[in-house]
C-alpha cells in the first residue's frame, strides 16, 4: 500500500520556494581505521588545524559522562579515541569544546576496511603551475598517485590518502 507524501509540519519552516533558505552548517565525515593518523595527514595536506577537544573531554571525564577508555593521548593532549576533526585555521570555533564552526573534516573510526571507490571526494586546487610540487609534497606526507588525467576539459592527478581514499589535485 502506498501512502501520499507527508506534509511538512507547521514548525518545519517556510515552504514557499521564494523564501530564502538559511545556509546549513555541515562537515564532511570520513570513515577510517585510524582517525588520528588521517587527521594528521589531512591537516598537513590542507594546512588545517587538528581540533583540540581536550577541555571538553576533561570536563566530560570529570562529570563521569565519558569513560577514560574512550579517550587517547594525541599531540600531548586528551582526544576522543574514535573521532577527531580538522578545521580551517581562519574559521571560528567554540572555545569551550574546541569544535570548529566552519570548514571541517571529521574522521570517525569504523570496523570495516574501505572496499570500493569513493562516491564523494575532495578536489585540491594548489594554484596555477603548482600541481606537480603539491603532488610531490602530498606523496611525502604518505599519499600515493593513482593516475594522471589529461582531457580536453582539463588535467588533474588522482591520488589516495594513506588509507586509500581518492582525491584529485588540479
Amino acid at each position: 500500500m502506498t501512502h501520499p507524501p507527508a506534509s511538512p509540519a507547521p514548525d518545519d519552516g517556510p515552504t514557499d520556494p521564494a523564501t530564502p533558505v538559511t545556509p546549513v552548517h555541515w562537515k564532511l565525515v570520513i570513515d577510517t581505521a585510524d582517525p588520528h593518523a588521517q587527521a594528521d595527514f589531512w591537516a598537513a595536506a590542507l594546512g588545517y588545524t587538528v581540533e583540540d577537544n581536550s577541555a571538553l573531554i576533561e570536563k566530560l571525564l570529570g562529570l563521569g559522562a565519558v569513560p577514560a577508555d574512550l579517550t587517547v593521548e594525541h599531540h600531548d593532549r586528551r582526544a576522543f579515541r574514535d573521532l577527531i576533526a580538522v578545521r580551517h585555521p581562519d574559521d571560528p570555533y567554540e572555545e569551550e569544546s574546541g569544535t570548529g564552526l566552519g570548514r571541517r573534516l571529521l574522521f570517525q573510526r569504523v570496523p570495516e576496511p574501505k572496499a570500493v571507490k569513493n562516491r564523494l571526494h575532495l578536489d585540491l586546487h594548489p594554484g596555477e603551475g603548482r600541481r606537480e610540487a603539491e603532488v610531490a609534497r602530498l606523496e611525502r606526507l604518505g599519499a600515493r598517485v593513482l593516475r594522471r588525467v589529461e582531457e580536453p576539459s582539463g588535467s588533474w592527478t588522482v591520488m589516495t590518502d594513506p588509507e586509500g581514499n581518492e582525491y584529485c589535485v588540479h
